[in-house]
């Protein structure tokens, strides 16, 4: 990339970020904060960091604006007109020099970092060799930061039962979303046919390859999950019950496959998530594989929202 397009995705970037932050309307908040997160994707590219561009398109710009694209539709109709609620004078002064006092300092804590900054990295360069995994970020998030990618799955679980939380007494257990309307002749029926099963092939191979290249388990679930969205805004299928026992298993089954390496490694390498070292590889790659499933069902879920309607199955 020239320095002419770079300097170009800088000032979009910022003129996006400032969008997003002054803006008074909820919606228009959200249209700043996608593009955004795509633009973000460019970057990370831009900086040869392909998993995490791929994640942030995927998980930053993708889920995320969507989730916020929700919310904004539902609390459109609670939400005070911006000129209703404009603050006085002093307040936006006082806001302006606390954000420029916080920028200040963080902008103080990277420039003062000593030269050459404190790193990791030469500890995980000496030791990366032992997990056998090709790809460093698998590698590191997989090993030297499992605990957090760990809590990050238990978070979006948590997230989801936050999310069906907010469903009426009434529908619990029941079904997320309208029921479905089928028009076999529409495009998005014919998507919906021709799609998921390249998708789930793409989806499959960018988790099996993740452990060598860049991929891994969350893109390939966020693909898997829209494939699974494209069938039931196809109408080709109905979003399941909540209280399905195949969905319980399913979302809490990656989650607790992790935890049980976790145990295994306390018993064999001496440490909670610990891999000996001639099983690293296969436990990690067994770790992504039963992490797939569960991720791409809770972010599926995620996005049809709470029940809304009764089971009326059998």
């Amino acid at each position: 990339m020239t320095l002419a397009l770079t300097l170009a995705l800088v000032g979009l970037l910022m003129a996006l970020a400032i969008w997003t932050v002054v803006a008074r309307d909820t919606f228009a908040a959200v249209t700043g904060f996608v593009p955004y997160g795509l633009l973000l994707t460019l970057a990370w590219l831009q900086l040869r960091a392909v998993d995490v561009a791929m994640t942030e398109a995927a998980i930053g710009a993708g889920l995320t604006g969507v989730l916020l694209i929700a919310a904004a539709a539902r609390l459109r109709a609670t939400e005070t007109p911006a000129w209703a609620e404009r603050p006085g004078l002093a307040t936006r002064l006082l806001a302006a020099i606390v954000s420029a006092a916080v920028a200040a300092g963080i902008g103080a804590c990277v420039l003062l970092l000593p030269d050459p900054a404190p790193s990791l990295a030469p500890a995980v360069v000496e030791n990366i060799a032992a997990t056998g995994v090709g790809n460093p970020i698998t590698a590191v998030l997989m090993s030297f930061r499992a605990m957090d990618t760990l809590l990050e799955a238990i978070v979006l679980l948590l997230g989801l039962v936050g999310v069906w939380s907010l469903a009426p007494d009434r529908f619990w257990g029941g079904r997320p979303g309208p029921a479905p309307t089928e028009d076999p002749n529409s495009i998005l029926g014919y998507l919906a046919r021709v799609l998921p099963p390249i998708g789930i092939v793409v989806g499959v191979y960018i988790l099996w390859v993740g452990a060598d290249h860049p991929g891994g388990k969350f893109q390939g679930a966020t693909v898997l999950a829209a494939m699974w969205l494209l069938v039931m805004m196809a109408g080709l299928s109905d979003a399941p019950a909540v209280d399905r026992r195949w969905v319980r298993i399913a979302l809490a089954g990656g989650p607790a496959a992790f935890i049980a390496v976790g145990l295994l490694g306390s018993v064999i390498a001496g440490a909670f998530l610990g891999y000996p070292e001639a099983f690293a590889k296969p436990l990690i790659v067994v770790i992504e594989a039963a992490l797939l499933p569960s991720l791409a069902v809770t972010l599926a879920l995620l996005l049809t929202g709470p029940p809304s309607r009764k089971d009326t199955r059998e």
